[in-house]
């Protein structure tokens, strides 16, 4: 089937519908997602939104871009930071005259919290930066972003799992194709500029906090197209978890007074991080857990430590953090407000993507050249503004501000571009793709796969890592990836195929993986979330660089690609 568009966007979440209200009203823009848009892993973002309001405290965006600089350890292009830091606060109250339903102070301003590495001053104090909705910021981004592209009567495909991306041979996009899930009929979306907003790739790792559709499919079809991820190997834990399920607390727990405590009992965060205690970077937080868990200091001598909620005033938790309350005795049988919470880090967020400038368009090269006609936003996009290891709120911030530049910078490109032609049979991979599953009889099981993959990623590429075992999980990649050349599936219907997604997804994974552990073996340093202890030093002479990954026939191939650096000199990484 057919369908001509001015504009498609890929995915559903904050950065596509950010993305589509910028051009609703100027432009034919229909949103293709494989979830019904109000699903949309956004919605699972719990504590706030960073802006330098300074409703609460003196804050400045100059403090904000420090921060967001020192935090992703000088491996931010400093332009794009900037620029985060700027529009968030036009960003916000944007959002705010869209009707979005933010917590207020007691004379009718947006409400503002304490959140990890934000701080005033560059670097003497945290600061209450976080914007926030009670725990469900996310949840209220979403919900408000869906209502006002219902108003302006933007075009959604909901359930449509895109399979390839369309571009000529001149090099333009022009279009995508995808699977409609309720009849498993292929469709072709014709377009003068795709915007990819897919969100990101957690899936991959045995323990996450990413829902089951972050299997990083709008990364993976670029990539075997020839587009190149940047920054793959950094990967953010996020340090609290609910144990052995994933399921994120949000670190607002700690911006209201949550406290991280082991075996004994102790605050352990004062030992590693004296100035900021438990609203440290992720990444440093997620690394002295199991610093704590290694040396015996886990509780009960097991792999976990405890958040400590108890201490904060009555009636906290169910005003400031409804959600996580109810999370915690849902999952764990326990009251937050009388009992410690048992915590470990899950994979959270992925700081590399494809490419892209600081309007969203695809860069293909270490010269940034331009892929024209497709753009990227979100988790699935590098701009980069998360550099080693993003800030809590920042990812909702990129969100907004990104899908708005790429929104924007889309609405003028396709004034002056027309449709470029399609190929001859466009769907012609998709469909051999598509009937290989349907039509072959046996063979390996692909959620034995994928359990296996994730296994590993978790073992080898989490936290900590080494060369050895790096090099042992290429292996182990390589060796999955020909399992999955013979994988079958059970159903052979086409309609809602969950077993045919399952397998469609589990390409993606292992494409994002292999990138992972590509950029992770390359780069002989530990910088934020990326941490060698056979390299345990951070390295500026060899390494104050991004890495591109490019998939070929014969593996990965790695490239570097300059740092931006504008106001701040990179120093060492010290709260």
């Amino acid at each position: 089937m057919y369908h001509r568009h001015d504009v498609i966007v890929v995915g559903g979440g904050g950065a596509g519908l950010m993305a589509a209200v910028q051009l609703a009203g100027q432009c034919d823009v229909a949103v293709v997602s494989k979830l019904y848009p109000a699903r949309s892993h956004t919605g699972a973002a719990q504590g706030g939104i960073a802006a330098a309001l300074a409703n609460v405290e003196e804050d400045h965006w100059e403090w904000h871009m420090f921060d967001t600089v020192k935090g992703g350890d000088y491996i931010v292009d400093q332009d794009a930071a900037e620029i985060l830091a700027r529009d968030a606060v036009d960003a916000i109250l944007e959002l705010e005259h869209m009707g979005l339903p933010f917590n207020r102070t007691e004379d009718g301003r947006i409400d503002q919290r304490r959140f990890g590495g934000h701080t005033r001053n560059y670097g003497e104090a945290a600061v209450r930066r976080a914007c926030y909705a009670a725990d469900r910021t996310g949840h209220m981004i979403l919900h408000t972003l869906y209502q006002q592209t219902i108003k302006h009567e933007v075009a959604f495909y909901d359930e449509f799992h895109m399979l390839d991306l369309l571009i000529t041979e001149d090099g333009i996009c022009n279009g995508i194709v995808a699977l409609e899930v309720q009849s498993g009929e292929l469709h072709i979306f014709h377009a003068k500029a795709v915007i990819m907003a897919t969100g990101g790739f957690g899936r991959v790792f045995k323990i996450t906090s990413n829902a089951m559709a972050n299997t990083g499919d709008g990364l993976a079809i670029p990539f075997r197209l020839g587009i190149p991820l940047e920054d793959m190997e950094f990967f953010q834990f996020h340090p609290t978890g609910i144990y052995r399920q994933g399921i994120l607390i949000t670190e607002g727990a700690r911006g209201e007074g949550g406290i991280l405590r082991n075996d004994a009992g102790e605050r352990f965060m004062e030992r590693y991080a004296p100035t900021l205690k438990d609203l440290a970077p992720r990444d440093m937080v997620s690394r002295y857990i199991w610093q704590e868990i290694r040396e015996g200091r886990g509780v009960n001598g097991s792999d976990y430590v405890h958040l400590d909620l108890t201490h904060l005033p009555p009636g906290t938790l169910r005003e400031k953090l409804p959600d996580i309350t109810e999370f915690v005795e849902t999952y764990l049988g326990l009251d937050a407000e009388t009992q410690l919470v048992p915590i470990q880090p899950t994979a959270h967020y992925g700081m590399g993507g494809l490419p892209t400038d600081i309007d969203g368009r695809v860069v293909v090269d270490e010269d940034n050249t331009v892929l024209p006609g497709l753009y990227a936003a979100g988790e699935c996009a590098c701009v980069s503004v998360h550099g080693a290891n993003r800030l809590g709120t920042n990812s909702l911030v990129d969100l907004v501000v990104f899908g708005r530049r790429a929104g924007r910078q889309a609405g003028e490109y396709i004034n002056e571009a027309g449709f470029a032609p399609l190929q001859r049979e466009p769907e012609y991979r998709s469909r051999a793709q598509v009937d290989s599953f349907l039509s072959r009889a046996g063979g390996e099981r692909v959620p034995d796969i994928r359990a296996t993959l994730q296994t590993e990623m978790m073992d080898k590429a989490s936290v900590f890592r080494t060369g050895s075992e790096l090099e042992g999980l290429t292996d182990t990649l390589r060796q999955l990836r020909d399992a999955y050349s013979n994988a079958a599936i059970q159903d052979r219907g086409r309609i809602f195929n969950m077993d045919l997604l399952e397998a469609l997804e589990l390409e993606a994974l292992l494409d994002c993986s292999d990138a992972i552990v590509a950029g992770a073996l390359a780069r002989t340093e530990s910088r934020g979330a990326h941490s060698r202890e056979d390299y345990p030093d951070r390295d500026d002479d060899n390494w104050l660089a991004h890495t591109l990954a490019y998939k070929t026939s014969g593996g990965i191939r790695m490239k570097k690609k300059p740092v931006v650096i504008t106001k701040f000199e990179p120093q060492e990484r010290k709260y």
